[in-house]
């Protein structure tokens, strides 16, 4: 893979990365606003995993994994899918798309703190500067008027940083765990398994399902979106370009992200673009944009490979 650049390939890849993954805040706001929030994400990543096992047997995977890998998978699953992006669709009930792919975006900053506070690890200048323009960003995104007033918001804004912390830990858990060595097997693992605690949870809330045939077409759209573009193509499209390109360029996606997810939550569901939230914006990059320098972007690409949004 490392010898097989194929500019048409890279491309397409880059493409998937940056407008897929930051398409998928439009898809879930769309689906969440008729479907429970956890059936919709177990379902979801239910189906996603059924046909990564079924890709992956047709091209001679192996698909058997250890006790061990199972049990991480298991673990990786929750921290990622089940906590990590079941909260997050639900918080999107109640916060605006582009709002929620913004305060994500501030993820590099949790995972730098996290390293710190529970590796040891050493904060370098430039990411010590890239973390106070995230607290910054932050705080102007979070402190606009009319914001806090909106039913439901400020319980949206907690919950997406505890997710961010569930993401934090867990982008530090897989680095160390003993996990299934085929990318494709391991997302595979925790979609199921992630997916499955979903459901699990869909019931334990007394979740309303309902048959996908009457589900409304953009509802049944967006579904798919999901499924096939954002769980299974940008994934791949990712680990395609961790092996043709540096870390580095991969990383960019943390910039594009939010202003594509800005773009489509304006343009398709008439979400406001403040003065203020494009200011925040841009202070929040650019504090990822210090924090992901000096070639630590490593430790990010293997998180958001993990994260699979």
């Amino acid at each position: 893979m490392k010898n097989s650049k194929n500019p048409i390939l890279i491309v397409v890849a880059f493409f998937s990365i940056y407008v897929i993954w930051g398409s998928t805040y439009l898809l879930n706001k769309i689906a969440v606003t008729e479907l429970p929030p956890f059936m919709l994400a177990g379902m979801r990543f239910l189906m996603a995993s059924v046909l990564i096992f079924i890709i992956a047997k047709i091209i001679g995977l192996k698909l058997s994994i250890t006790k061990v890998q199972l049990k991480n998978t298991t673990i990786a699953g929750f921290l990622f899918l089940t906590f990590g992006n079941g909260v997050v669709v639900w918080a999107l009930k109640y916060v605006d798309s582009s709002f929620a792919a913004l305060q994500v975006s501030a993820q590099p900053l949790i995972v730098l703190l996290m390293m710190r506070f529970l590796e040891g690890k050493k904060i370098q200048a430039m990411s010590i500067i890239g973390v106070f323009l995230g607290i910054i960003g932050i705080f102007l995104l979070v402190s606009q008027k009319g914001m806090i007033t909106k039913e439901g918001m400020t319980m949206g804004m907690v919950m997406i940083f505890v997710c961010m912390l569930s993401w934090g830990y867990g982008s530090l858990f897989v680095t160390k765990a003993d996990l299934p060595s085929n990318f494709f097997v391991n997302t595979g693992y925790q979609m199921l398994t992630g997916g499955s605690m979903l459901l699990i949870g869909s019931l334990a809330f007394g979740e309303s399902w309902s048959n996908p045939i009457d589900w409304s077409l953009k509802v049944q759209l967006s579904m798919a979106g999901l499924i096939i573009f954002g769980s299974i193509v940008a994934f791949t499209s990712f680990n395609y370009l961790l092996k043709t390109v540096s870390p580095e360029k991969v990383a960019t996606s943390n910039y594009v992200n939010p202003i594509i997810a800005m773009l489509l939550g304006w343009y398709f569901l008439n979400e406001p673009i403040t003065v203020q939230s494009v200011i925040a914006a841009f202070i929040l990059l650019s504090g990822v944009y210090f924090i992901n320098t000096k070639k630590k972007m490593v430790m990010y690409a293997r998180f958001k490979r993990q994260k699979t949004v």
